[in-house]
């Protein structure tokens, strides 16, 4: 049976993607995005405010998404943010990766391990500790 005003078409089985984070499976949209920290989210949209307030121009979801990265920014200078993407390039480490280590901020290697698993395939435990160090210690002494 037909119902009316519905367009048939030619049948289409339904394929779910199955998208695992954890397995760097992020999807087809994403297989060739950059990712950013969050503090470089947040001195984009600061860059920005200005001229969208002048021109009226401030959306719901651009204030909102700018309270957001405000709040869970961990980077507060430009140049910080620059010395943790200078010690996030020289690794084999996948670009969500780099993003997950730095927006998350862990301290204890086998906790980033735990909350972005397939970091344990790109880089020893001794290598990634170093690493966390170095990032905790710019936090501390960020100006």
């Amino acid at each position: 049976m037909i119902r009316a005003g519905r367009k048939q078409g030619p049948y289409r089985p339904r394929t779910e993607e199955t998208l695992d984070a954890g397995k760097l499976e992020l999807g087809e949209d994403f297989q060739d995005a950059e990712c950013l920290l969050i503090s470089e989210v947040k001195v984009l949209l600061e860059a920005q405010y200005e001229s969208k307030k002048e021109e009226k121009n401030l959306t719901d979801v651009y204030t909102k998404t700018l309270e957001y990265v405000q709040k869970f920014s961990r980077y507060t200078n430009r140049d910080t943010i620059k010395e943790v993407r200078a010690l996030l390039k020289p690794t084999n480490l996948e670009p969500f990766e780099c993003a997950q280590l730095g927006n998350l901020c862990c301290t204890e290697y086998d906790e980033i391990k735990s909350l972005v698993p397939s970091i344990g395939d790109n880089i020893s435990d001794d290598d990634l500790d170093s690493l966390l160090k170095q990032m905790d210690s710019l936090k501390k002494y960020q100006g």
